[in-house]
């Protein structure tokens, strides 16, 4: 299933309120200062989601500086087109692995936690190598596994038990479960790309209270379809166990808990 199929309903606006300040914002902090470093022209964004790089770079862009904003999932599209208002961004829906663009057309890709839902990954980086000049750069970002993510090994171990049957598995097997540094730098090579670097990046996940989390990860991902999927009473049920279980582990007030991500950086020589 791919994002577009997974991102449905109220999934998109729940993902910017609760998932953008908790986890995505200050790896998206972290993409923008490494490409402010190349100083780009010409930018695109796959998987752009709800925009939260998008939003960062668009008060980054120097004069004459473009970005297209891309993602396959037009309601995500949406969300970040009606917040972010720039002459500079064009915002178009494509599919990172069949990009609508010519050859050697920018001097950077980016992609915030994207690739790990590309159906064919090296189909993904080939088009990323394919749309950029010589001596570009494709720099991205991916999840570390399950566990080292606290605050969705909780959500998803409590949901876990509302169905031990058949436990949803969205966030291990997908979020969390593309993260094998040699692989995807063997993957990046086939693709033709050179200079490929990862780097381990620890950050911390904040919230004012558990609410936020627990809504966050049962109500604004894809984990929201595998509840509703099993039992479509228990929604609300699995949002208030998740709560209680980030409160009993973090306390009742404000939540800080570790998160942890891969950085890659690949050109094309």
């Amino acid at each position: 299933m791919t994002s577009d199929q997974m991102f449905v309903g109220s999934i998109p606006s729940n993902y910017d309120r609760y998932m953008r300040p908790l986890i995505f914002e200050p790896y998206a902090q972290d993409l923008v200062e490494r490409i402010q470093k190349l100083h780009p022209k010409n930018i695109l964004e796959t998987a752009a989601g709800t925009g939260v790089v998008t939003a960062l770079m668009a008060k980054n862009l120097r004069a004459g500086d473009t970005l297209v904003a891309t993602d396959i999932n037009g309601t995500m599209m949406e969300v970040a087109k009606k917040a972010i208002i720039n002459p500079a961004i064009t915002f178009q829906q494509a599919d990172a692995t069949a990009l609508p663009f010519a050859g050697d057309s920018f001097d950077v890709v980016v992609c915030q936690f994207g690739v790990m839902f590309f159906p064919n990954k090296l189909q993904g980086y080939k088009e990323a190598f394919r749309v950029l000049r010589k001596g570009g750069t494709f720099i991205f970002n991916v999840w570390e596994k399950l566990e080292l993510n606290e605050l969705a090994a909780v959500c998803n171990a409590t949901v876990a038990t509302m169905f031990p049957n058949a436990p949803p598995n969205f966030m291990a097997t997908t979020p969390h479960g593309y993260y094998n540094v040699e692989e995807i730098k063997a993957t990046l090579a086939e693709a033709g790309f050179k200079n490929i670097t990862a780097q381990i990046l620890p950050k911390r996940s904040r919230a004012p209270s558990a609410r936020e989390p627990a809504m966050a990860y049962c109500q604004g991902t894809p984990m929201r379809s595998e509840i509703e999927s099993r039992d479509a009473t228990k929604l609300q049920l699995a949002t208030e166990l998740c709560e209680k279980a980030i409160a009993a582990k973090y306390g009742s007030g404000p939540i800080d808990a570790s998160i942890q991500a891969i950085i890659f950086t690949a050109t094309h020589n």
